[in-house]
């Protein structure tokens, strides 16, 4: 086990800070709510819910503490409407794309 391996884990516990995983048969890991995605977590169950076996990358090891990252291999496609030959596009333009893509987390 070492930073930047890909490791099988089992969610064993949801915390409002994290989730920890079942590694190995006798480590657990943490997965911060920071590292379930770039943007902003309201739920950890939005992600993950107990019993998940998921892949996770280890982004630290501290003697027996190890983090893990859910976002590093499950990031989502940003759907967004980018016109590049006039740099960014306008905020209201842009507010449609963002309130549909929350609109179907909540439906997911």
């Amino acid at each position: 086990m070492k930073v930047g391996s890909i490791i099988k884990g089992e969610i064993t516990a949801i915390k409002p800070y994290g989730a920890f995983v079942k590694i190995l048969p006798d480590h657990v890991g943490l997965i911060h709510i920071s590292e379930f995605s770039e943007g902003f977590v309201r739920s950890i169950e939005d992600y993950v819910n107990i019993g998940d076996v998921i892949d996770l990358k280890i982004i630290k090891i501290l003697e027996d503490k190890v983090s893990l990252s859910y976002k590093a291999l499950h990031k989502k496609k940003k759907r967004y409407n980018i016109v590049l030959d006039s740099g960014f596009t306008p905020l209201k333009e842009e507010l449609r794309y963002w309130i549909n893509d929350y609109n179907k987390k909540d439906d997911e």
